[in-house]
């Protein structure tokens, strides 16, 4: 169909009222305000910064959403690289598939962890160039991991560490991208829920070719593909995302106190001790006197990050993000994300450790996840214009429950259409309506300026839920798995953590809805 010039006036007409139909028009002032937006004024009553342009027609706009959105599709098409090629992986080092463990890990962990200050990067460089540097910096270790073949495990997984940072520096620079460009309603919701539909695309998109590579080619081509990739998302990111001035700084801050430096080096500190406290106690146990070492000193550390917060003149945590709705949202996300990094890590354990298939043949299992998660997310998108946050929210903590508790009961030579089959299904649904709807209630909450900062907090809670949860569930597996002889009473340990975490999520949500019912009546 030709793109005339009255589908023109319509786009135009739809990017300043936020809309893309008049569905918009029927919501309720209730509705409508789920959050303040972020286009008049701060919470200090100065004007925000201007928003980014609009894309000037509708194919542009498709060129800026679909290079914003890859920002996703290669975080989790990154992750996939060291899971599903596992095997091979360790027979090119000689080494096992746990001494790899970290190639994993590390990767999650940075990206759970650098994200906490890339947002504030972007609200002061620019979240443009932080996004253009992302993409650039995934692409260059992304190449140094595939050349690690020539050199030992302990390279590749810096690597792989080191690859994470990439992402970090995309996702909430991503999210600060959108938020600023589009104005509250149906089509900024239905832009992030796009935003969040890819990420199971790209976990699959990822796990589909470094396995078909890796048993077909040679696994490095792998990762040296995934340098390609990102390399072209860079320079197509400089063409196609506008050029937006920043603000000018307030006079009375100095750089070091925008970035809020302090807090963020304490802040990254003190994660990423706790996680490498959790993460190695599960391949070494808490026995271990550095185990618990690190993890002590990681909590003091937060807490020395929380005490500097609550005296910055710019914090990266504003103390208004955990009251009201932000705080519950947050709450949810953290305990369902952590369900999902069990049951996906686990599902594939499973798979091939247990039920000894192939890389490739799990990723084909598992496939079915990118259809029902594109459905979950266009599905979330409209009924964000209808439904409570806290609703959704609790929609999704029961999606992320039903998929961990198939794991954790699914007999072991079962036919794939039952338990497997209905976990692929069942759990995008958490992914893809706990995501966006969180990601769209702080960043409508958020000043423009802040915008860095929303994308920041809830990729962090994403990612650093994602790794902590694999923590725990590993040192589960460890102490319940008879000393490495019984594995699949190890892997139904972890995942029975699993359910808990979605369960505690079910409840916070419930907590949630009681709250809003509550406020509404009094109102």
């Amino acid at each position: 169909m030709a793109f005339t010039a009255s589908d023109q006036k319509e786009f135009d007409m739809s990017l300043e009222t936020g809309t893309t139909s008049p569905v918009d028009n029927n919501l309720d002032a209730e509705q409508r305000s789920i959050a303040p937006t972020s286009s008049d004024t701060d919470v200090e009553g100065k004007k925000d910064v201007s928003p980014y342009p609009p894309p000037k027609t509708f194919p542009h706009e498709i060129a800026f959403v679909t290079v914003v959105c890859a920002a996703q599709l290669m975080t989790q098409s990154g992750l996939a690289l060291s899971i599903a090629p596992l095997a091979e992986i360790s027979a090119s080092f000689n080494s096992t598939s746990r001494d790899l463990t970290w190639a994993s890990a590390a990767y999650s962990l940075t990206v759970g962890t650098f994200i906490l200050v890339s947002g504030r990067l972007g609200d002061v460089y620019g979240h443009r160039l932080i996004f253009i540097i992302g993409f650039a910096w995934f692409a260059l270790w992304s190449l140094l991991a595939g050349f690690a073949v020539w050199s030992n495990p302990r390279f590749f997984d810096c690597c792989r560490a080191f690859q994470g940072i990439g992402p970090a520096l995309l996702l909430p620079n991503a999210v600060a991208i959108l938020g600023r460009t589009y104005p509250p309603g149906q089509r900024k919701g239905m832009v992030f829920c796009l935003f969040g539909a890819v990420a199971p695309g790209g976990f699959i998109l990822g796990a589909t070719f470094s396995s078909l590579i890796a048993e077909r080619l040679w696994w490095p081509w792998a990762y040296w593909i995934c340098a390609i990739a990102c390399a072209i998302f860079a320079v197509l990111g400089f063409l196609v995302i506008p050029y937006m001035p920043q603000e000018k700084p307030r006079p009375e801050l100095s750089t070091f106190a925008r970035l809020d430096a302090l807090g963020g080096m304490l802040g990254v500190s003190g994660l990423i001790l706790i996680n490498v406290a959790w993460n190695q106690a599960a391949m070494v146990g808490w026995a271990v006197p550095y185990t618990y070492v690190l993890l002590i000193a990681g909590l003091i550390i937060v807490g020395l990050f929380l005490y500097v917060e609550g005296k910055a003149a710019h914090p990266l945590l504003p103390r208004s993000v955990f009251k009201g709705e932000t705080g519950w949202v947050l709450g949810c996300m953290c305990a369902g994300w952590s369900s999902f990094g069990i049951v996906v890590f686990y599902y594939y354990a499973i798979m091939t450790n247990v039920e000894s298939n192939t890389g490739l043949l799990v990723t084909a299992k598992w496939a079915g996840a990118a259809l029902s998660g594109a459905i979950a997310a266009v599905t979330t998108g409209v009924l964000l214009a209808r439904l409570p946050a806290c609703v959704i929210m609790f929609l999704a903590m029961l999606a992320f429950s039903a998929g961990q508790a198939l794991l954790a009961s699914m007999p072991m030579g079962q036919i794939y259409w039952a338990n497997a089959f209905l976990i692929t299904i069942l759990t995008p649904w958490g992914m893809d309506m706990s995501f966006p709807s969180g990601i769209l209630i702080l960043s409508n909450a958020m000043p423009a300026e802040d915008q860095g900062v929303a994308g920041s907090l809830v990729t962090t809670v994403v990612n650093y839920s994602i790794s902590m949860g694999l923590g725990f569930a590993g040192t589960v597996e460890t102490y319940v798995n008879d000393n490495g002889d019984n594995i699949l009473k190890g892997y139904r340990g972890a995942s029975y953590m699993g359910v808990g975490f979605a369960g505690l999520g079910v409840i916070v949500a419930s907590c949630f809805m009681f709250v809003t019912w509550r406020a509404s009546r009094e109102k």
